[in-house]
């Protein structure tokens, strides 16, 4: 018998004499310090989404001083206002008279990147949706270490509320990228009294804190996937979704400790004077700096990346886990290439610990080695690119239902797509030359996770909120979402390609204004266009946001707990699932894409529902309870 028979037998079969001992745990303890998967699921949703609404802010107030350099940016002094004369005094110090100075735009511009990356994507993607969607598809009753589990998540709530305070320092938040490379993170505002009261301190112990976050959850999700799994649920009659997030996990344990070891000696290098990234002879305008030096900065190039890249596919393996399910579902057809999938997403984990150098190439390192990590980097395209075939392949036949989910899930197929056709001409050293650090690169990375990764995201919020809430989102709302994201996705990452090829840098605070003064070439229109998209794409994430408020008490209610008619098991419990998730002992007797089986005359079967002929089992004495 299974933990979540035992548990569930247990509760009843003592219950009749000891009911008044349970106590119904406080609003605390149930919603806010709960230690079930479920709500830590929905509270790593909703906090990776403020943060994907922060993150999304500051781009907007880039792409202001991009398009209209040295203008004043409506609505910031207002804003500045409510903060009183504090506000005022940061408004002069940061934005005089209202226009975005470089120093604020470094800013926005490192912090935009660390938190849709490390406190938007990756919260939502892999720990909102596998906490609440995998021990359910599963047959778990909950995960491994359910405290464990509750630990994650606060670690990362202090994580990022260290990042959110870093803007209120006297220094302001970090300024020298996402990346935050060494020596110059290392050595920004080094002549402060207390350089730990600096932002870009605490970012370093906000990475830390984040670091640990993922460690404590990769190791609940491999624990959960291996040793909690229902009877019947072999290894490959598990879900893609499940696999995904299983190499998922093996990706954030194995390549998160270099960048949290690096992190923390960075903040020794800071803070007590060492000099493991800072070289010798290091020279600020006409000062020395007072350093023992003898380190070496591209140590942390080496560290960060090997983090970064296998990054990319921990941002990018939790969308196409949700795809494979929404993409099935909908079509009504099985996912093709099931175990192709499995085979190509486990190739993927490994290759992306050897092509983190293709960052690097500007480094100065050799041909012979240069040469290995391009070979890598075109070879771990093949993957990637089958997972793409297989879902396009699935498509094919399907009497696709156009909601939507599938709306943003189709989307994600062709827009991927060019992100990763994008991306092969910076496998090789010799184009990277010229590409290296422009809009080129933007366009790439943004096409795989903005209209790739985070549709996908919206997809699997449209997707399983019916059974997160007992009650549909709004349809229509869904489609005006959908339909200007698409648009003004493109219009923001497609120009920026063109860009990129003519040149533009993308640190470029004025977009470019001073470099091509003094030239005939005329590209800056193409900054407004891109400024206008960012700001359109805004306004229709207002139809998301009014979706879920209104859908969350007022949206049309279900009237079954399997209202898509789908085959895996998060739809066998009651809706919302209670504590405990089954009433049932969960056991699976066929594969999760069961739909429309030949010769069976039926669209699909739930791979719980039992083949005819079983035998019913015995009652047992907890039965007789019910």
């Amino acid at each position: 018998m299974s933990a979540a028979a035992t548990t569930h037998d247990d509760h009843h079969a003592h219950g009749g004499d000891h009911a008044h001992d349970h106590h119904e745990p406080s609003f605390l303890y149930k919603y806010i310090f709960s230690t079930d998967h479920k709500v830590i699921g929905v509270q790593y949703g909703i906090a990776g989404l403020l943060f994907l609404l922060f993150g999304f802010f500051l781009m907007m107030v880039m792409r202001w001083t991009i398009a209209y350099p040295g203008q004043p940016m409506p609505g910031l002094e207002l804003v500045a206002s409510l903060f009183g004369e504090w506000g005022t005094y940061q408004l002069e110090k940061w934005a005089p008279g209202g226009v975005v100075s470089p120093d604020l735009y470094n800013m926005f511009g490192a912090m935009h990147g660390t938190i849709m990356v490390f406190m938007g994507i990756v919260p939502l993607g892999f720990a909102a949706f596998g906490n609440f969607v995998m021990p359910l598809q599963i047959g778990a009753i909950d995960m491994a270490f359910p405290k464990l589990n509750a630990w994650s998540f606060w670690l990362f709530f202090i994580g990022g509320a260290m990042m959110m305070l870093s803007f209120f320092l006297p220094t302001g938040a970090a300024q020298t990228g996402w990346t935050n490379y060494s020596p110059l993170a290392t050595t920004t505002h080094y002549i402060v009294k207390n350089t730990f009261m600096t932002g870009q301190t605490w970012w370093l112990l906000a990475m830390v804190f984040v670091i640990s976050s993922s460690l404590l959850g990769s190791v609940n999700f491999i624990t959960t996937l291996i040793n909690l799994r229902a009877k019947g649920l072999t290894f490959m009659r598990l879900p893609f979704f499940c696999w995904a997030m299983l190499v998922t996990s093996f990706l954030l344990l194995l390549a998160f400790p270099p960048l949290e070891v690096a992190a923390i000696l960075q903040v020794v290098d800071r803070v007590f004077g060492s000099s493991v990234f800072l070289p010798t002879g290091l020279v600020a305008g006409t000062n020395h700096f007072d350093i023992s030096g003898g380190g070496n900065p591209l140590l942390y190039q080496h560290l960060f990346w090997f983090l970064a890249h296998p990054e990319v596919y921990v941002l990018i393996l939790p969308a196409f886990a949700i795809i494979s399910d929404i993409i099935p579902v909908n079509a009504r057809r099985p996912l093709w290439g099931h175990k192709l999938m499995i085979y190509a997403a486990l190739t993927l984990g490994f290759l992306s610990f050897i092509v983190w150098a293709h960052h690097m190439y500007l480094t100065g390192m050799g041909t012979m080695m240069s040469t290995y990590f391009q070979i890598t980097t075109v070879m771990i395209s093949v993957p990637s690119v089958i997972l793409l075939t297989c879902l396009m392949i699935s498509l094919w036949g399907g009497s696709i239902r156009f909601n939507s989910q599938m709306l943003f899930a189709s989307a994600f197929l062709p827009m991927f797509g060019i992100g990763g056709l994008t991306g092969l001409p910076l496998a090789f050293a010799f184009i990277d030359l010229h590409l290296h650090d422009t809009y080129y690169v933007i366009g790439h990375f943004h096409y795989v996770v903005a209209p790739g990764t985070i549709f996908a995201l919206f997809a699997g919020v449209y997707h399983w909120f019916p059974k997160i809430t007992g009650r549909y989102m709004n349809d229509t709302l869904g489609k005006l979402h959908f339909w200007p994201s698409l648009i003004f996705m493109n219009v923001i990452f497609g120009p920026m390609l063109f860009q990129g090829i003519a040149g533009f840098h993308r640190r470029w605070y004025d977009g470019g204004a001073m470099a091509f003064k003094n030239t005939t070439q005329d590209y800056l229109w193409s900054n407004e266009l891109i400024s206008f998209g960012a700001w359109g794409l805004a306004l229709a994430q207002i139809f998301f946001i009014v979706n879920v408020w209104i859908s969350i008490k007022g949206g049309k209610k279900i009237t079954s707990d399997n209202p898509w008619d789908a085959t895996t098991l998060e739809w066998a419990t009651p809706t919302p699932p209670p504590h405990g998730n089954f009433t049932f002992e969960p056991v699976v007797y066929r594969g999760p894409y069961e739909y429309n089986p030949p010769g069976t005359g039926r669209e699909f079967i739930p791979s719980w529902e039992e083949p005819a002929g079983t035998p019913a089992p015995a009652p047992t004495e907890a039965k007789s309870h019910h």
